[in-house]
């Protein structure tokens, strides 16, 4: 096992420890104001520091990660779940008019980024988490409809597929059975790697008050609150700064571990 794939998985799961044990535990109610204890630096009682609110940080990063996963995981859930579906379709039916449909659909969707699709979403239903998450969802689709397609279509000239065809199997049973447990490692990489994007996204969304709204903490909206407060309080842009990258810094170290482990080429040429 990789070190990458040791400390990616390691940072992993201390943010997810975080956000399960929001649900249950914080060390304050991040919806109380303490307006007297404002701009607080890290102290005994606050171990990050308070906001410019008075809101324990410690509490809001724990909150803030449960929300930022959440959003990254159904919305990489959502590209996931039409995306796969799609690519084995276009590559079941390589040259055809449903083929060009569905790459050409992938190319349009491509030209609005999850941001300005967001900023649609935002015009006509208003802004909101629930929102972020049909954004980010709808820009994953084509990334992984993509690379499902580039990874079957060389599979459909293998010996062992061509021998379910004669067999008399569908392409869609050939699809489920024989394509998609082949490329199924390679799924689950992408999928740590748009999951580590989706973290960025949904962090952008909420600064520029696109994503989930007040109560509702998120680093994102951490960073905006504090951006004016850098010079008297620099621990309340620099702990959901440091937050967000070690975040993805650990999905990303995790997906290129994933990448190394499961790949028997790699693991061949290193032995």
């Amino acid at each position: 096992m990789s070190r990458n794939l040791i400390i990616g998985t390691a940072l992993t799961l201390v943010f997810i420890a975080l956000a399960a044990v929001s649900f249950v535990w914080t060390p304050a109610d991040i919806e109380t104001l303490d307006i007297p204890n404002k701009l607080q630096a890290p102290n005994a009682t606050n171990l990050l520091g308070t906001d410019h609110f008075g809101r324990d940080i410690l509490s809001m990063i724990m909150m803030g990660a449960r929300t930022s996963i959440a959003v990254a995981l159904v919305a990489v859930g959502i590209g996931m779940a039409l995306g796969i579906p799609l690519g084995l379709i276009a590559a079941a039916r390589h040259g055809s008019l449903l083929d060009e449909l569905i790459m050409r659909g992938n190319d349009l969707v491509f030209a609005f980024p999850s941001l300005v699709i967001a900023i649609l979403i935002t015009a006509v239903f208003g802004a909101s988490a629930i929102n972020a998450i049909i954004a980010i969802g709808i820009f994953n689709i084509p990334v992984f409809a993509r690379l499902t397609r580039g990874a079957a279509l060389p599979l459909w000239e293998r010996d062992f597929i061509l021998a379910a065809r004669v067999c008399g199997k569908s392409a869609t049973r050939i699809s489920i059975e024989h394509i998609l447990p082949n490329i199924t490692n390679l799924m689950i990489v992408q999928g740590t790697i748009q999951f580590s994007l989706g973290i960025l996204a949904e962090a952008a969304l909420s600064y520029i008050g696109l994503g989930a709204q007040p109560p509702t903490a998120s680093w994102g909206r951490m960073l905006a609150d504090a951006q004016t407060l850098v010079s008297i309080a620099p621990h309340t842009a620099l702990i959901p700064g440091f937050a967000i990258l070690l975040m993805v810094l650990g999905l990303n170290l995790m997906g290129d571990g994933l990448r190394d482990w499961l790949d028997p080429r790699i693991r061949v040429a290193r032995t």
